[in-house]
This record gives C-alpha cells, sequence and structure tokens, in this order.
C-alpha cells in the first residue's frame, strides 16, 4: 500500500519537469557531472512546480527516461556486486504511481539517488525543525507529491507569521522578476537590444564546429565499407584500417563541433569499437576484444544509440563465451537484450546467446528457455528486415537459431539434435545472398556436425567433415578453437587413428599460419 498522499493539484507533463531541468543547468553553467546538490534543487523545483512524485521528479532531475533509470540501477547492482534483481520498466512505473517499493529496493534507489527515503518519498520526516525554522514545514515533511497537508495547510494559514513570511518574499521575487518592467522604456531598450545581441552570439556558438560539411558522409561511407569488408578481406589488415580511423575520430571529438554533430562521432566511434572487437576475437586476442566491446558500448551510451550498445554487447557474449566464461556470456546477452529493439533480429540473437552460454555451462532447462525466447522474437520479426550498413541483418537470426543451438547440443552430450540443427545451419548458409555469406560461421557449423557424428560413433565422417572446416577461406580463431574442440575429442575417443593424427597436424600447422582471410583486388585505406 503506498504512502504517498492523494494528488491535491494539477500534474504538469514531463516536459515541464525538463525544461525546469534544462533551465536549471543553463544557470549553473553546464557542469558535467551534474553536483548531487543541483540535482535534490532541480528535483525539488519539479516537485514545486509539477506536481509529481518524489521519486519521478529525482528521475526527470537526472534527465533519465524510465528505460534508462532501469538501466542505470541494473548497472549500479553489476558495479557494486549487489544481489541480483528483476527490475522492469513496469515496476518502476507502479513506484512512480503511487505503490511502494519493497525494503530492498528502497535501499536500491537510495544508493542509485545517493539520498535517503525522506527524499525520494518513500518515509515522512518527523524529526523537529532546525532552530530559526519554527513554523516553516521542512519541504520533504509533507506528502511526496509536493503539496500541504491538511493540518499544515490550517496552521500557515492567512495571517500567521508563516504566511505573512511567505508572501513578503514571494512579493520580493516578483519585483526581481519584474525589474525590466519596472525600468524606463530607454533602459528596457537597451537591455532588450544587447539581448538581441547576445542570442545572436549564443546561435553562433551552437553552430560552430570544425568539422569540413562532408565529414559526416565520408565516416559513413567507411564504416561501410568496413563492415562489408569484415568477412572478405583478412582480419589484420581490416584490424589496422579501422583503427587508422578510430583514432581519427577520437581525435575528431576533441575538436570543436556541434552538439549534433557530436551525437554522430560518437556513434561512428562505437560502431569502429564494435568492429575492432571481433577483429580482435577473430585475431585471437579476448582482452583487446572485450575492451573495444565495452568502448562500444559506452560511446552507444553517450550518443543515446541503444542498438548500437547491444550490438556491442553481442560482441562481448561471443568473446565470452569462447574464452570459458559463460556466466559473463550471459550477462553480456541480457545487457544487450535492455537495450536491443524488440521486433529486431539482434534481439533473436542475442536470446540464442544467452541459449548458448547455459548450454555451455551445462543448464539444459536454461537453454530450453532461453532458446524458446529467441523462437518467440524471431515469430515476432516484421515482414521487412532492417539493415545494418547496407547489409540485411534477418541472416545473422537464421544463423543463430541453427548454428547456436548445433553448438549448444553438442555441449549438452545430445547428439542426435546437434546434427539435425548443424545439418540446418550448413543449408542456411549456403543459402543466404554472397554479400551476407560467412565463411567463418560456416567453417564451425561443420565443426559442429563433425562433433555430432563423432558423438554417434561415425569417424569417418567427423574427420571429412573437420577437413572441409579448415578448408575454409577464413579460419580465424574461432575456428581453430573449435576445430582444436574436435580433435581433443576425437584423440580421446578414437586414441592412435591415423586419421585423428593428420587432422590434428593440419590443425597445428594452421595455428602456425598467418592471420587468414580473402584477399579481394585492393586494400582499405
Amino acid at each position: 500500500m503506498s504512502i504517498q498522499a492523494k494528488r491535491s493539484t494539477t500534474v504538469h507533463g514531463i516536459s515541464c519537469g525538463r525544461a525546469l531541468r534544462e533551465r536549471a543547468l543553463g544557470q549553473a553553467g553546464s557542469p558535467e557531472p551534474v553536483p548531487v546538490a543541483l540535482i535534490v534543487q532541480i528535483a525539488r523545483a519539479i516537485a514545486d512546480h509539477c506536481g509529481h512524485r518524489l521519486l519521478k521528479c529525482r528521475r526527470l532531475a537526472m534527465g533519465w527516461t524510465v528505460t534508462q533509470a532501469v538501466r542505470a540501477a541494473h548497472d549500479l547492482v553489476e558495479a557494486e556486486q549487489l544481489g541480483k534483481v528483476g527490475l522492469s520498466e513496469r515496476s518502476w512505473k507502479d513506484w512512480e504511481a503511487g505503490v511502494l517499493p519493497s525494503p530492498d529496493y528502497q535501499d536500491l534507489l537510495c544508493r542509485l539517488f545517493t539520498t535517503n527515503p525522506v527524499e525520494l518519498g518513500f518515509a515522512h520526516d518527523y524529526s523537529p525543525p532546525a532552530q530559526g525554522e519554527q513554523g516553516t514545514p521542512r519541504w520533504n515533511a509533507g506528502p511526496s507529491d509536493g503539496t500541504l497537508s491538511g493540518r499544515e495547510g490550517a496552521r500557515i494559514s492567512a495571517g500567521s507569521p508563516a504566511f505573512t513570511e511567505v508572501e513578503e518574499t514571494k512579493r520580493r521575487n516578483a519585483v526581481k522578476l519584474a525589474g525590466l518592467a519596472l525600468a524606463s522604456p530607454v533602459a528596457a531598450a537597451q537591455v532588450l537590444e544587447q539581448a538581441a545581441a547576445e542570442a545572436l552570439e549564443f546561435t553562433k556558438q551552437a553552430e560552430c564546429t570544425a568539422l569540413g560539411s562532408g565529414t559526416l558522409g565520408h565516416l559513413d561511407l567507411v564504416v561501410t565499407e568496413f563492415n562489408r569488408a569484415y568477412s572478405l578481406k583478412p582480419p589484420h589488415t581490416v584490424f589496422a584500417a579501422v583503427m587508422d580511423y578510430r583514432r581519427k575520430v577520437d581525435a575528431l571529438l576533441k575538436g570543436r563541433h556541434t552538439h549534433r554533430q557530436q551525437r554522430e562521432l560518437l556513434a561512428f566511434a562505437g560502431w569502429m569499437s564494435e568492429l575492432l572487437a571481433w577483429l580482435a576475437h577473430d585475431l585471437g586476442d579476448a582482452r583487446t576484444g572485450l575492451a573495444f566491446a565495452t568502448d562500444a558500448f559506452v560511446h552507444g551510451r553517450q550518443a543515446g544509440h541503444g542498438q548500437l550498445c547491444a550490438w556491442a554487447m553481442d560482441a562481448a557474449a561471443s568473446i565470452n563465451l569462447y574464452e570459458q566464461r559463460p556466466g559473463k556470456a550471459r550477462d553480456a546477452a541480457l545487457k544487450g537484450l535492455v537495450e536491443a529493439p524488440t521486433d529486431h533480429p539482434l534481439t533473436v540473437r542475442l536470446h540464442a546467446q544467452a541459449a548458448r552460454a547455459a548450454a555451455a555451462e551445462g543448464d539444459a532447462n536454461g537453454f530450453t528457455t532461453a532458446f524458446h525466447a529467441a523462437e518467440d522474437a524471431y515469430r515476432l520479426l516484421p515482414p521487412r528486415s532492417p539493415r545494418r550498413f547496407g547489409l540485411d541483418v534477418l541472416p545473422l537470426a537464421d544463423y543463430a537459431l541453427t548454428s547456436y543451438p548445433a553448438t549448444s547440443f553438442v555441449w549438452l552430450g545430445q547428439a542426435e539434435q546437434a546434427q539435425q540443427h548443424a545439418e540446418r545451419a550448413l543449408a542456411t548458409y549456403e543459402a543466404a545472398p554472397a554479400a551476407s555469406r560467412s565463411p567463418s560461421r560456416e567453417a564451425i557449423a561443420r565443426i559442429d556436425l563433425a562433433l555430432a557424428h563423432a558423438q554417434l560413433g561415425d569417424l569417418h565422417d567427423a574427420v571429412a567433415l573437420g577437413h572441409q572446416a579448415l578448408d575454409s577461406a577464413r579460419v580465424v580463431d574461432s575456428v581453430r578453437h573449435r576445430a582444436g574442440d574436435l580433435t581433443t575429442f576425437l584423440a580421446r575417443r578414437y586414441p592412435r587413428q591415423a586419421d585423428v593424427e593428420e587432422l590434428r597436424e593440419r590443425l597445428t600447422a594452421a595455428d602456425a599460419a598467418p592471420a587468414p582471410g580473402v584477399r579481394t583486388e585492393g586494400e582499405i585505406t
């Protein structure tokens, strides 16, 4: 049951609270980060003026949407290693509507906003007023909707000292605000003329930029070309080219640009870091890959680009999985799901990532639950598939629903299921448009099928499929890693077999070979 008092005034729209926040930040010189004391002042101003409950006022003072607030709470839990919570947007909205959170959630919200339950409207402060404040009610001692209770309204009635003091203060403030109206016409004209000149200067500053007119368009073309080249050119070559441009974007971010341009630059930086994460993974450097995945997530959040954040966590999930950290892989997938659009193929992929992580931990029930969520998300996809830098992303969802369960069933020891899904994965890869095909993913599907045959006792087909996988034009680190799983299993199941030893020797040679890739005409510049 809520302790919030019934609303006695008209509640304003959230745009009003946002305007109050922007005005207060502007008057304070737009500090970054915003001091907690200023956040408190803004929250109180919103409560006084707009009539929202205190929790909502505090959220608006932070400049958060409900989605961002929920995400911030989950990030806090992760950063401070608190107990996992199932906080959702629905719960948050219920609290803002007056439902009282449990004590544990009250503690989490107080940590999040660095305050106490009184300031969030979860409790009343009955301590006596400080000396010199007799007769003046504390702002947060009454109902949390920012209104006075009936008793307080009667106590501060017309004619009382407190009422008189408040009225005089209001009159003084009104005179200050009306200073321009009380000035002489000549003085008022001078003030307005000066204000017009200042407004012009404000506009010039807002539009001032060191970026050339074609810079952002050029970066868009460059990122598009890098994404197209990812599966076509050697990873080390693409990595060097992307890294060079990532440094250039970093230099542009340190220069002069408009706020709109800054958001676009942040997004381009994030997309390049996301690609660098995958390239580092392909080159066998998990530490660098995870660092760039984190960088992509941070830049995506700064740019307000949730989808970019989700793609970054998709990369982090895969890298952690290959590093045999399934718990972290699952956490990354779930973090990405908070950001991903529900009707996007990326959501299918992230659910499948969580399923694969559960299988890696031997959790068959967890795998089934997460994989069913992936299938449900797939059924909700719109008729027209979205594109990412000109490339259709629907095949990524198709791969996730075939290749990921193939790997998962191998890990769970369900060979027949693994065989069925691996065969479907190969058929999906072979049917995909040339621009969307991935030689490395196709090679991994062959390894999964080989492992399924090996588990079923078919050594000949297992070895043949292993050789086919190593015939791939793109034997990156993930392919070599899975091929190692295959040769280790075969050596254990079929010791001292010549065919197995030959496959192991070929894999050893592939490990010692230079970074792979298909060289096409020209290099990325």
